[in-house]
């Protein structure tokens, strides 16, 4: 149990605390007496989370702490994090004012849902077949991960100078494009070990 797996772990036990204050304060809104305080403190609980993904990955780096419990618990927390934020949005209202700026619209996380269980699912059936399973970051995924964070802070910090309905039709389309790439790259796997096609006799 290296720092930087201490570290990643926090941000895991972060998770939960971030969703309950997510849904009190939507339920405060739904009473008409929104509690400000506890937005700020998931929107903090949030933002400290980010940042410790960074900031596990540099101890990992510096002090040379990589190890194997790392590679499967920094995904989980990365994942966690954001789907938490993106379920909790969409189930939960944040905007008094106007609900199309308070929560998502339920394609977006059925989408994202979705994108992550068909590489999961790939990525299975590429190790049950190949014996290994070559994932190569791609800049689509790291645009679609980027967008999603974003379009959760739309949501959290009440931004209203764009719309939130373009900043998630732009999320969703990054997120669909970089599945799109991932079976592609998971399918080239397979054909490259002679599993893609049928064997003639």
């Amino acid at each position: 149990m290296t720092t930087a797996n201490k570290i990643t772990v926090v941000r895991i036990l972060m998770i939960p605390a971030f969703v309950t204050m997510a849904i009190y304060y939507g339920q405060s809104i739904q009473r008409g007496a929104p509690l400000e305080w506890q937005r700020f403190t998931a929107i903090a609980i949030f933002l400290i989370a980010a940042v410790s993904d960074g900031l596990d990955g540099f101890v990992a780096r510096r002090y040379n702490q990589r190890s194997s419990l790392g590679v499967i618990l920094d995904p989980i927390a990365d994942k966690g994090l954001l789907l938490s934020g993106i379920i909790t949005l969409s189930i939960s209202n944040w905007s008094e004012i106007d609900p199309d700026y308070g929560r998502f619209p339920a394609w977006f996380p059925v989408l994202v849902i979705s994108r992550d269980a068909v590489i999961l699912v790939g990525a299975m059936v590429l190790y049950l077949l190949n014996g290994k399973v070559q994932v190569k970051p791609r800049w689509p995924g790291k645009v679609a991960t980027v967008s999603q964070m974003i379009a959760i802070g739309w949501v959290m910090l009440q931004f209203h100078f764009i719309p939130l309905f373009y900043i998630v039709i732009g999320a969703g389309l990054f997120t669909l494009v970089s599945g799109v790439v991932y079976v592609s790259d998971g399918v080239r796997q397979l054909q490259a070990e002679g599993h893609a096609h049928a064997t003639k006799h």
